[in-house]
Parts: C-alpha cells; structure tokens; sequence
C-alpha cells in the first residue's frame, strides 16, 4: 500500500502569493474614494465607472455600500466625499502636523544637546505638545500633573506670565499654589507678585521647584493669539549652563516658529 504523500507543516508551507490576500471589493471601492476625491464638484456613477474601469453594476454596488458608511454622500445624481472620508483626511493632516513637531524639536534637542519642552496655554489649560529628550538626557518625569502644577515649573510660570490679571487668578482658583519642593513659591499672592515682575518676553527660571536635582528655563513665544514656551531642563550640578543653554534655545526659536505655529491646529 502507498503511503499517502505527506503534507508540508505550518512551518514548511509553501508562502502563498501577496495577491492572494488582498481583497479585490476594498480595491475597487478606494480607487472610487480617489475618484470621487478628484471631482471637487461631485461626478456621476457612469463617469466614475468608466473612469476606474469599473462595470457599471459593480460601481453602483460599492457607491451605495460607501454612501450607507459615510464615506461618500449622493446628492442629486452626484457623488462627493462624505463626513467619514474627512474625519479620515483630517486625521491624516494632523498626524503629519504632529510628525513635523516632534522633528522639529529633535533637531532643536541634537543641536542644543538637552531635553526640549513645547507647551501652549489652550481654553485655561496648560497643554505639554511635544518632549524631545535622549537616554543620556532624559526629561523630567512628571511626577506630579504639569496642568495642576503651572505655578511649581517653568513652563507654567512662562505661559502665566504671558496671561493677563484675569486669567492667571482664574487659573490659580482652579489649581492653586501648592509645595511641591522646600524650593516651591509658598502662596497664590506670592507667585502673582513674581509673575508681574516678569519682563513681557524674557526667559523664566526656575531651580528645583517642581523637580529636586534639576533647574529649568522656559521662553515665552506668542503663536498667534495662544500663549506658548519653549523650554529646557538640566541637572542641578549643572545649574551654572543654564542661562547659555538657554540662549542657545533663543536663537533656535526663529528656525521653528513656522513648525510651531502648525502645532495650535493640532
């Protein structure tokens, strides 16, 4: 008796072609989406067909499957991009706006050679958009919530000094003034009183107030009408960098105000 061939195992399986997997009604249906995507004033389903090679049932069948999920909306015998094909592109924008943050920083972190902080001040919050740092300059972790810390580190202080009278007491009614460290300003009165004493537009430095063994500086920077800071931190023995660090940062501020100002539609 012949033994029947044996069949190859999971792991021995000849790989089946990459076509093989791709589902041909999906294929169909995204060449439509560009299709319709092309035609800002909209486009029948006889022209879309014939412009994808599609037969004319086989079109009508995925126009209406997109139409009924939001992908695209008919109106009038036209077809155009539906609210789910633009919350799609709108996410996409986003991320690339992101993508263009986050490099920009990581430039910014590579030639400076410590951490970077881009912050905003967004609807009474103060907003941490982006962190650049390495494993041989790690960011201060954030031990305690930056949004209810703002009065404990520089980049809080630096967006508050940017408020009017107004808008900061607001703020610190909604987080007021506590110890974080021996070094933390002591009362809501005492921050106020500081904060107005701050230049319009200097650097603000802070030494071990939110964080023991690390002193930061932030930069106060105006995208439009938001309040925003750039900033950097360093371990305390090295304390006596901070202000050329922080020059440094001054100056690297003018190459990235257009990659910042992307950031507020994020």
């Amino acid at each position: 008796m012949t033994a029947a061939p044996a069949q190859p195992s999971p792991e021995t399986a000849p790989a089946q072609p990459q076509s093989a997997t791709l589902i041909g009604s999906v294929q169909r249906a995204m060449r439509l989406l560009e299709c319709v995507a092309g035609h800002e004033h909209g486009a029948p389903a006889k022209q879309l067909a014939r412009e994808t090679g599609l037969a004319l049932p086989t079109a009508y069948h995925l126009l209406r499957t997109l139409v009924h999920e939001g992908y695209l909306r008919r109106d009038k015998g036209l077809f155009f991009l539906g609210d789910a094909a633009v919350r799609l592109s709108s996410s996409g924008a986003q991320q690339k706006r992101r993508s263009t943050i986050v490099d920009a920083l990581a430039g910014c972190r590579d030639a400076i050679g410590v951490p970077v902080y881009y912050a905003v001040y967004r609807e009474g919050e103060i907003e941490v958009m982006c962190v650049s740092d390495t494993p041989g300059n790690p960011a201060v972790e954030e031990w305690a919530d930056f949004r209810e810390t703002a009065h404990a580190h520089a980049i809080g202080q630096c967006l508050l000094s940017q408020l009017d009278d107004a808008a900061r007491r607001d703020h610190l009614d909604r987080y007021p003034v506590q110890s974080i460290t021996p070094y933390t300003v002591r009362d809501n009165h005492t921050l106020l009183r500081r904060l107005e004493r701050t230049p319009r537009m200097e650097p603000v430095t802070e030494r071990q107030e939110y964080a023991l063994g690390t002193v930061c500086a932030a930069i106060p920077i105006t995208v439009g009408t938001t309040a925003a800071t750039m900033a950097i931190s360093l371990p305390s023995h090295q304390a006596d960098r901070l202000m050329s660090v922080t020059r440094q940062l001054q100056s690297e501020i003018g190459r990235l105000m257009g990659s910042l100002a992307l950031s507020i539609s994020i």
